[in-house]
């Protein structure tokens, strides 16, 4: 699991479709959003980077910004990561597989 510092605004789509996101650099990486957690009334996106090579998951809290738009905040906390990443592998479990 990676904790990469990016804070993106983007439109979410939480169909497991594509979503370009802007890093610290300004380098933009496509990620698959895996699916939505819902832990303590936040709810949190797990995305892998669309890559051949990618084997980490990044995990962002979203924030609403408006009625349409919404924000992917890093997580610095790594215990909240580590909680929000087993939330995710039990809502997930058979339908994916977690080494």
């Amino acid at each position: 699991m990676a904790d990469k510092n990016k804070s993106v605004q983007n439109e979410f789509n939480e169909d497991g479709a594509l979503i370009a996101l802007t890093d610290e650099n300004g380098k933009e990486v496509v990620f698959e959003i895996l699916g939505v957690v819902d832990y303590d009334n936040d709810e949190f996106a797990v995305l892998i980077e669309n890559s051949a090579n990618a084997d980490e998951v990044v995990i962002f809290k979203i924030q609403s910004l408006d009625d349409e738009n919404e924000e992917f905040v890093s997580i610095e906390d790594e215990e909240l990561l580590n909680k929000v990443f087993e939330l995710f592998k039990a809502q997930y479990d058979g339908y994916m597989k977690f080494e």
